[in-house]
């Protein structure tokens, strides 16, 4: 008996000793895969979730969205967004997936603008163009996080004067706040003491059929644009809105996104596909649809308002058809997602016709981007 009672006493203490297995998140994630440091700074992932259950994963490396679970037509839970299991896999395959981006989010030209008669030169990391702030733009860098609540969490950070060529110290914050009806609320706010220039936005490539490792050419996409900002052979806004009446670049009506991609309409050839800005019919009202897209497969939709004044699509051309290995292990393939980026029109900075970009001290900026989830049954 007593033997027993000493055998029964060590399994005890075994047991309470054995560490639990870490549970993982609704859409596979474990939060130890992001609880790292880089450069000095501690990562981490902030799990938020409404009163519908709806999961959104956010780690502070890049501020990046890593995961959306939404219910698809059927009640069941889906991931809608692409990413990478872990940060040394964000740290190892650079990308923008779900990334805050700054502090110029698109292209400008020869990576050169000219402000109050200086002239900033800036890293050109897309041929001869800056692109989303350069290689080491805020999609790199460690937010200060802190999560406000269940539904809430705060990022903040301190762009230095000179950092990647933009001048001024820019203070930011961006908060994410999942909401009782199914939206991901992204309110980006800035100050400087110099001059700069300040275009953010966020960079999710979204799949709404739920079925990672699937294309989205039978997506369909709808943008509340009259006009569009066409662009030269690099990409770069020839100065002009041209209207949409008559061009595949009429999305005013929902319409799939492979009906029209690969017609031999010369700015798809430059784009190899939908990689542009449109004009917003929303006069910057926060209330009003800017554009939806939607999967009839799962159901899901995906509305976006803004404050802003354009919208880049992005149909995931420049996904490679050898396709990046993502969460779980799948393969995203070529047109694996779109993105829909809110966001001021490329290369404003040379651009004295387009709506300005530039913050003053004293000054705030304010960007707001709502993406809204429904289920069309």
């Amino acid at each position: 008996m007593k033997k027993l009672c000493v055998w029964a006493v060590a399994a005890l203490l075994m047991a309470a000793c054995t560490p639990k297995a870490e549970k993982a998140t609704d859409s596979g994630l474990l939060q130890s895969n992001f609880r790292t440091e880089v450069d000095g700074k501690k990562t981490d992932l902030y799990i938020l979730r409404n009163k519908n259950n709806m999961e959104v994963c956010i780690t502070n490396f890049g501020g990046r969205i890593v995961s959306v679970m939404v219910p698809d037509k059927d009640g069941q839970m889906r991931d809608v967004v692409l990413g990478f299991d872990s940060i040394q896999d964000y740290i190892s395959k650079p990308s923008d997936f779900g990334a805050s981006i700054g502090r110029y989010a698109n292209r400008i030209n020869q990576g050169k603008f000219t402000l109050d008669d200086i002239e900033y030169t800036l890293p050109q990391n897309n041929g001869a163009h800056c692109l989303h702030g350069g290689p080491e733009g805020y999609h790199t860098v460690v937010w200060d996080a802190k999560q406000v609540n269940d539904q809430s969490v705060e990022l903040t950070y301190l762009s230095k004067d000179g950092e990647a060529g933009f001048p001024g110290n820019l203070n930011l914050k961006v908060t994410y706040t999942l909401t009782n009806d199914n939206a991901v609320d992204i309110k980006y706010e800035a100050t400087t003491d110099k001059p700069t220039v300040v275009n953010l936005t966020n960079h999710s490539y979204f799949n709404l059929s739920g079925v990672p490792g699937s294309q989205i050419l039978d997506h369909s996409i709808m943008i509340a644009a009259d006009t569009y900002v066409p662009v030269d052979e690099t990409l770069i806004p020839t100065g002009t809105l041209d209207p949409v009446e008559g061009t595949p670049m009429d999305l005013r009506t929902a319409v799939a996104v492979g009906a029209h991609i690969d017609d031999p309409f010369d700015q798809l050839v430059r784009g190899k596909g939908y990689d542009h800005n449109w004009v917003l019919n929303n006069n910057c009202d926060i209330n009003v649809l800017a554009a939806k897209a939607v999967s009839a497969k799962s159901g899901i939709g995906l509305e976006v308002y803004t404050n802003e004044p354009g919208i880049q699509f992005y149909a995931g051309n420049a996904m490679t058809k050898d396709g990046d290995k993502g969460k779980l292990g799948v393969i995203y393939p070529h047109r694996g997602a779109l993105c829909l980026e809110t966001q001021h029109y490329p290369d404003s900075p040379n651009q004295p016709s387009f709506p300005s970009v530039v913050l003053r001290p004293g000054e705030k900026y304010f960007s707001e981007c709502i993406y809204k989830f429904t289920v069309e049954k």
